[in-house]
């Protein structure tokens, strides 16, 4: 079973008299453990995919499946927590706070889970370790470069175990160094945890990185194919 699934999904919004569409019979599968990329011109509709995977909003008609629930059956509340305990969205914007160090980042999240402070204590220093954080633990945002700063992003991502991981241009503020290492830091977690993750990109150097690549372009997404793999670093 696919841990995402978007089947026949279609996103309309409305403009003037009229109405524009944002996503057009968009199907989109994804297992556990497959990385896939979504590129596209700006204004194809790649952040109205994302977005609607994340159930942040809701599809004109289609399905939003995540790890086997059907999103349009839920009520408000139940989205709330599906989207807590089964979707991590790695924004472009890292967004911390500035008054937390790292560790806090992603302890707090943990803590609106219901969590003890000792698990998600525990449960952040293993995330920061395996993002290659383990020493920066104590640092707060203004002490960190951009790229540290968009590994705790994509390590808070992974507190709650989600199924699915939604990342959003992850390297639009990075220098070419850095963004493939934050590219390879998601194929590893790709691996290491299991999830499906979708990752739009404007830089498709990286995308050898993933398993498969998806176009959109005016609403309409081609079918994921297969990438040719990257030498490792």
């Amino acid at each position: 079973m696919s841990a995402l699934n978007l089947s026949n999904v279609t996103l309309d919004y409305p403009d003037g008299d009229g109405t524009v569409t944002a996503l057009d019979s968009v199907s989109l599968s994804v297992d556990a453990g497959e990385f896939v990329s979504l590129v596209g011109p700006s204004g194809s509709g790649k952040s109205s995919l994302l977005a609607v995977a994340a159930t942040l909003v809701t599809p004109t008609s289609g399905l939003v499946v995540i790890d086997g629930t059907d999103a349009h059956s839920l009520s408000a509340k139940e989205l709330t927590t599906l989207r807590r305990d089964k979707v991590g969205i790695i924004f472009q914007q890292p967004n911390l706070l500035a008054s937390l160090t790292a560790a806090e980042q992603l302890i707090i999240g943990d803590h609106l889970r219901g969590k003890s402070l000792r698990a998600a204590a525990g449960r952040a220093a293993e995330l920061l370790d395996v993002v290659g954080l383990a020493d920066c633990a104590g640092k707060r945002p203004h002490q960190l470069s951009g790229g540290q700063r968009q590994r705790v992003n994509i390590a808070r991502a992974l507190m709650g175990s989600p199924k699915v991981l939604l990342v959003d241009e992850p390297t639009a503020a990075l220098d070419h160094e850095r963004s493939e290492s934050i590219v390879r830091l998601l194929r590893q977690v790709t691996d290491e945890f299991q999830v499906a993750t979708v990752m739009v990109t404007h830089d498709t150097e990286f995308v050898p990185l993933t398993d498969g690549v998806a176009t959109m372009r005016d609403g309409v997404l081609t079918a994921a194919v297969p990438t040719s793999p990257l030498v490792p670093a």
